[in-house]
């Protein structure tokens, strides 16, 4: 466990706060977060100095007290986030020792916690990562009561309903944290192992069983308990529309329809939960004859490998089925993912003893799949090599320093992959992604000192009178105002531009000089400039901008105008 501690710390905790708030919907939690504290008001959120009723209130909360406890700033606002993220380290290792054995559980564990998917998520202000950690705590509680043998002992009851107790503590947690998914996925996945495992002889007692009425009432009761007192509350203070806002518009439809997101294709996760398992994915491959014996009837799926399979396809499915498809959804189905990925490995290392013995053709496939993470290693490396002239604050230094290291990464990671040593391939594996991970974290992501929003903010302050409006144009929408702590209005349609830089008064207002240029053009508008910064926005980087990238084409330039 202390091995697993040390490693959270560098994937999800070393260097939080480096990095601004981004442009995304990590500045919605942060700065609502923000303005909860400062008004004292800890029932309704608040974004933008208006009514948030997007979401839940728990994430808002633990940001909240995290502000209090270590003042505002970007590593307490992902703090709940990082600390979810080594809560489903430590779940997933307490899951594969139960339903495996130690080692398993500890190298899944090793897994999810230097996983791409995770360690993106888990440094930003948001609240999904918190949520896969309810949904996996639910999941296994309701799998371990409904699997728990009935016998006349009382313990062996007891034990079986403190499972139900946990899984709707956590339940309800998760609804406060993003609301009904955290229900409809573990109730679904529970299903579907109980209908798996439903047939048996009589007297075995290790099937599972239909939850009695006390089961289910403690279950649903706990839920309630935890987390219908907010929205009784809510829907007291706000009426019914918050809750007809939040069930059905930020639930059903988000589901449903393309009203929030566009719609994508059925496969849409298919490499989303490749690149989310990044660098680990090739031994994917791994499955491939596992189960062609199992077709062949040459093995069988173990009943640890059948729940581990429901649970991650569960959300898959469930997810891919929607039509406002998002890449963080899928994130409940990596920890078990991450044990079936871990059993594969563990079955295919070399003996403990080096050996002279040809290697057999599962140690040969397992050392191909290690060759080809080295590869994914090494087309980072590469990347982030080619990226330099996007990453404009970042000393030549530093960028080559990161490139070297994941190119030794690399190198490492190939020699080990057919090194004959039992545990080589796994532990060099685990460490070429904590360097790699981190040189991302300390590059890309947080190249400068102060970073192109914090700048504009910086400038902002300087020249704001305390009374003029302001706006934002297509920049620096949602963070701005967590930096400048002062109302920005969203202009969305160049016609609101044009409308608002021609109000008798003075305002400001932060737009691309690309954006001003063109509309400056067409309806004569006449501004000052105050402040410029340049500026990459991640949003819009695609292939393209990876593989050829150009500062003239990939850089914007942000200004700060008024007009007067």
């Amino acid at each position: 466990m202390l091995i697993l501690g040390l490693v959270c710390f560098l994937t999800f905790f070393a260097g939080l706060g480096r990095g601004a708030i981004g442009d995304s919907d990590e500045a919605f939690y942060a700065e609502a977060s923000r303005e909860m504290v400062v008004s004292g008001d800890w029932l309704t959120p608040f974004y933008n100095y208006e009514l948030r009723f997007q979401k839940p209130i728990l994430y808002y909360w633990l940001v909240s007290i995290a502000y209090k406890a270590a003042g505002v700033g970007e590593a307490a606002a992902r703090f709940p986030s990082a600390l979810a993220g080594l809560g489903l380290v430590i779940l997933t290792y307490l899951v594969g020792r139960r339903w495996l054995d130690a080692g398993t559980g500890f190298f899944a564990a090793t897994v999810v916690a230097t996983s791409f998917g995770y360690f993106s998520i888990g440094r930003l202000s948001l609240p999904d990562l918190p949520l896969a950690f309810f949904i996996a705590a639910t999941t296994w509680g309701l799998i371990e009561g409904i699997g728990s043998p009935i016998a006349s002992a009382t313990t062996s009851v007891g034990r079986r309903r403190l499972w139900f107790a946990f899984s709707g503590l956590m339940m309800g947690l998760g609804l406060l944290a993003k609301g009904p998914v955290a229900v409809a996925l573990p109730v679904a996945a529970a299903a579907a192992v109980w209908w798996k495992e439903r047939r048996t002889t009589e007297g075995d007692d290790t099937a599972s069983r239909v939850p009695g009425v006390v089961d289910l009432l403690l279950v649903g009761g706990l839920a309630l308990i935890v987390a219908a007192p907010w929205f009784i509350t809510m829907a007291q203070h706000h009426g019914l529309a918050y809750m007809h806002r939040f069930f059905i518009g930020e639930n059903l439809e988000r589901f449903a329809t393309d009203r929030y997101n566009e719609p994508r294709p059925l496969w849409f996760y298919v490499p989303i939960v490749l690149g989310g398992l990044m660098p680990w994915s090739p031994f994917i491959l791994l499955w491939l004859p596992t189960w062609r014996r199992v077709f062949r009837r040459e093995r069988l799926v173990t009943r640890a490998e059948w729940r581990a399979i429901i649970w991650a396809l569960v959300p898959f499915v469930f997810y891919s089925a929607s039509i406002g498809k998002q890449p963080r959804y899928i994130l409940p189905m990596l920890p078990p993912m991450a044990l079936l990925l871990a059993r594969s490995v563990i079955a295919r290392l070399p003996e403990e003893a080096p050996s002279t013995a040809p290697r057999t053709t599962r140690q040969v496939a397992l050392a191909w799949c290690g060759t080809l993470c080295a590869v994914l290693f090494l087309i980072l490396g590469l990347l982030l090599h080619r990226a330099r002239p996007l990453l404009f604050a970042l000393t030549p230094s530093l960028a080559l320093v990161c490139t070297g290291i994941i190119t030794l990464a690399a190198v490492s990671v190939a020699l080990a992959a057919w090194s004959r040593r039992r545990w080589a391939l796994p532990v060099t594996m685990a460490v070429a992604s904590i360097a790699t991970l981190l040189s991302l974290q300390f590059s890309v992501q947080s190249a400068a000192d102060l970073e192109p929003v914090q700048v504009m903010a910086r400038q902002y302050a300087s020249v704001y009178q305390g009374h003029e409006p302001s706006a934002t144009y297509r920049v620096f929408v949602r963070n701005l105002v967590f930096y400048t702590t002062i109302k920005q209005t969203d202009l969305v349609q160049p016609d609101e531009v044009v409308e608002f830089l021609r109000r008798p008064e003075r305002v400001l207002c932060v737009i691309t000089k690309d954006d001003l240029a063109r509309l400056a053009g067409e309806h004569a508008l006449k501004t000052r400039t105050l402040a410029e910064v340049q500026y990459f926005n991640p949003a819009g980087v695609r292939l393209r901008t990876l593989l050829w990238p150009d500062p003239s084409r990939d850089l914007e330039t942000v200004l700060l105008v008024t007009n007067q």
